[in-house]
């Protein structure tokens, strides 16, 4: 619960704050008026790439956002201050943190100290390049001339009363055409799945339209141009989405009803699952990183995968897992918001002697209270899986450090077949991480690093295994 955390707990809080106006403090006086800094800094934070966007005009407001891609974070407001000619101060309220710098370089870099979570960590911050590459190499991007047709289409979940927004590719010709709906991962995703800088729901979008299938996918709700709220929705509330998706592919006059299956990547293949144990759910399921063990388990799981990765020692694991049972068991067996955080308080160092520790404590408090976060601990894959009667295919990575393949899988397999599904395959996939690239080690720091942004070895396998089962 440190660093990762706080700044995600930030980006939600980032979330809610979308079109405020940015934060801002007097400016400090001098002399001589220094060079502007008005540009992009950008500096590594451990794992983490951080890219300030500062605005330095010339007798105005300083203002600045911060993004931090591998969190899919983007736009946090910070507060900027240049209390001397050649000091810097960005402050990121949300997280309770904040970077003080000088500048070196002739100008060019920002030399400093991150301090958050009463760690205070060396930063540098150099300046971008003016015209420099908006982003790492992604050869896999789609290209024209695109053989299918692609519309911007709105559809409407009407027992929500919400109207979600995507994108609808049709391959050319008559049809009629088997169709796909993709449903992305947990947090604010748009109908790309973008982040790190890749857009893998676009490149199996445009595979799967290039042979002959057509494809569906929409921003989540209170994300792009989807309406209702980020804030409050669950895998549950997106399961009513993907049906409210189906209804609507299978209504447009090109695409064979009774061909249309569901697609889920991790979290959205729990809601994928939900979606198909109802009445006229998908008629094929296909299963990326999908959890197939309990909530609560899965992200213990998580937290010992990641530790293994990262070097730490048993007794440092043992220590961990302990530790991330009692604050899920907390956050389980106490419905009452008030009181789990009176519990969660002391656990989570509130009661510290560094300034803002409390702040810091709720901060990470209401990821874990949230109703997205409570749904997911509450998640039970046997129980719903056993409802799932179509043909399914389950595909995971065998380096995935999130969502493990081995036991994931099994379990996929197993809650299906308890239910009498025999239309199951399942398959681990050598060297692939959690979003299917071939990864060195399954590291989330490798994520925005790899150039590739989905095996086309994956995109085979899934195009070959709808192919056989969409009937075409």
């Amino acid at each position: 619960m440190g660093l990762l955390l706080l700044i995600e707990a930030a980006r939600r809080a980032g979330k809610l704050l979308a079109g405020a106006a940015l934060l801002t403090l007097p400016l400090g006086t001098c002399a001589q008026a220094p060079a502007s800094l008005t540009g992009d800094w950008t500096g590594a934070l451990g794992p983490l790439t951080l890219t300030a966007h500062l605005a330095d005009p010339a007798g105005g407001p300083r203002t600045a956002t911060l993004d931090v891609p591998m969190q899919h974070a983007q736009g946090l407001p910070l507060q900027f201050t240049a209390p001397t000619a050649d000091s810097v101060y960005l402050r990121l309220p949300q997280a309770g943190a904040y970077f003080a710098g000088r500048r070196a370089a002739a100008g060019q870099q920002l030399m400093g100290t991150w301090h958050q979570n009463g760690q205070a960590l060396p930063l540098t911050l150099a300046r971008a390049a003016p015209g420099s590459a908006a982003g790492p190499r992604r050869p896999q991007v789609p290209q024209p001339p695109f053989p299918y047709q692609s519309a911007d289409v709105t559809f409407t979940n009407a027992r929500a009363g919400v109207v979600l927004a995507g994108t609808l590719t049709t391959p050319a010709g008559p049809g009629p055409f088997p169709a796909v709906v993709l449903l992305t991962g947990s947090g604010p995703e748009d109908r790309n799945e973008t982040l790190f800088g890749h857009q893998p729901f676009w490149v199996l979008a445009d595979y799967l339209s290039r042979r002959g299938i057509a494809v569906l996918r929409f921003d989540d709700r209170g994300v792009g141009q989807s309406g209702g709220s980020q804030a409050t929705s669950t895998s549950a509330d997106y399961a009513a989405d993907a049906r409210a998706a189906l209804a609507f592919v299978r209504a447009q006059p090109k695409i064979a009803p009774a061909h249309v299956g569901l697609l889920g990547h991790s979290e959205g293949g729990t809601a994928a699952i939900a979606a198909a144990g109802q009445p006229q759910g998908p008629n094929f399921l296909v299963l990326l990183a999908a959890p197939g063990l309990p909530g609560n388990e899965l992200i213990v799981q998580q937290v010992l995968a990641l530790g293994k990765l990262g070097g730490a020692t048993p007794a440092q694991l043992q220590s961990a897992e302990k530790m991330q049972r009692q604050v899920l068991n907390i956050v389980e067996q106490t419905p009452n918001d008030a009181q789990a955080r009176a519990q969660l308080r002391p656990l989570l160092g509130a009661g510290g002697a560094a300034p803002g520790a409390l702040a810091r404590a709720d901060g990470q408090i209401n990821v874990l209270l949230s109703p997205a976060y409570r749904h997911l601990l509450a998640d039970r894959p046997a129980q719903t899986l056993a409802r799932v009667h179509c043909p399914v295919l389950a595909l995971g990575g065998t380096k995935d450090v999130q969502v493990a393949a081995g036991p994931n899988l099994a379990a996929i397999a197993q809650g299906l077949q308890a239910g009498g599904n025999r239309n199951v395959t399942t398959q681990a996939l050598p060297g692939l991480n959690h979003l299917f690239q071939t990864a060195p080690t399954g590291s989330v720091a490798e994520y925005g690093i790899i150039e590739e942004t989905f095996a086309p070895s994956t995109l085979q396998i899934i195009g070959n295994w709808v192919a056989a089962h969409a009937g075409r």
